[in-house]
């Protein structure tokens, strides 16, 4: 071929595409011309992030606020997927079982402990690598405003010295609350009669129509009445006390060692790749900061509490071994 006069007869375009298409194949790697995937190849489509309850819930709400403030710090979006069945069963499963790519990410509940040792789950925690805690919420102990005790040791006193009659109502046999109530009993000595209720409002309805003494859910879930002076806080199982709550002293300045509750955060099957799961968690650590995230969990009271990786498998850890002996305790372990 004669070179000069083929060369002689391209426009300028033409000879620049020419020239390009030359070295296409190293430019078209996104990981620098070796083929081989790096990091920075996650995440190439959108991801999908299962949650394991209805929409309208608390846990949908912190999966969409997450969505929502992750479009600014990942390149794909996220999709949120509800999975409803079981009690968080089914969609915790799903997640444990999807293909290890990271393009398939659970939202956990402390239900990923719970659920196993009850009999009503196939998965165990060891099926999932964690990514990062999103939430976290302590049980309280609260009671009616017109309650003889206004303090925590007042109300346990009462309950040791009278077994059984404080009647202590939880979100249903098995529950968080009830398993938080029972360490209560397990750590302090007192005796309540613990009455489960299909879920915490009905517990708060019934605390407030006097059918119980008290109930053990969250803050969230007792707030409007106690800032209505309907019902009033006396302690809760937390490492420090709540900003929202500053006055209300936690069981550990009581003497009592009992931190337990409730949390959300994200986890993916446990053979997901690290490279991908340290993306996720920088993710997470950033929504965590946004402003537009916080202020959907403050406005339904529920505290944003990040934990990376490592700090997130040792609290799941920590719990399955606490609800372990509880659900065995109850008689409830299958």
């Amino acid at each position: 071929m004669n070179w000069k006069r083929f060369l002689s007869g391209l426009t300028a375009s033409a000879l620049i595409a020419a020239l390009v298409g030359c070295g296409s194949n190293n430019a078209a790697s996104p990981s620098g011309g070796n083929g081989s995937p790096g990091e920075g190849d996650y995440p190439k489509k959108p991801i999908e992030l299962i949650v394991p309850y209805a929409a309208g819930g608390g846990t949908d709400a912190v999966a969409r606020a997450f969505a929502d403030s992750a479009k600014k710090v990942l390149p794909q979006p996220i999709g949120v997927v509800n999975k409803t069945g079981g009690g968080g069963a089914v969609g915790m499963s799903e997640g444990s079982k999807a293909k290890p790519d990271g393009y398939k990410v659970t939202l956990v509940t402390v239900e990923m402990t719970t659920l196993p040792l009850l009999g009503l789950a196939a998965f165990t925690p060891d099926d999932f690598k964690p990514v990062a805690r999103l939430n976290a919420d302590p049980a309280a102990i609260t009671v009616r405003a017109d309650a003889p005790w206004n303090t925590i040791e007042e109300f346990l006193d009462y309950a040791k010295q009278n077994p059984g009659k404080v009647r202590i109502g939880n979100s249903g046999t098995g529950a968080i609350w009830h398993l938080a109530a029972t360490a209560l009993e397990q750590k302090t000595g007192a005796k309540f009669n613990h009455i489960p209720y299909d879920g915490a409002n009905p517990a708060v309805t019934a605390l407030l129509g006097g059918h119980i003494e008290a109930v053990s859910v969250s803050p969230a879930e007792v707030t409007a009445q106690v800032q209505a002076g309907k019902l009033k806080m006396l302690g809760v199982m937390a490492d420090e006390r709540l900003p929202k709550f500053a006055n209300v002293p936690t069981l550990k300045e009581k003497g009592v060692d009992l931190s337990i509750g409730t949390w959300r955060g994200l986890a993916v099957p446990k053979d997901t790749p690290d490279n991908v799961v340290a993306v996720l968690k920088e993710a997470a650590k950033k929504v965590t900061e946004d402003k537009a995230f916080t202020d959907v969990l403050d406005n339904m009271n529920l505290g944003v509490s990040y934990a990376d990786d490592a700090a997130f498998k040792e609290a799941i850890q920590r719990d399955s071994e606490l609800f372990t002996k509880l659900v065995a305790d109850l008689g409830l372990k299958k």
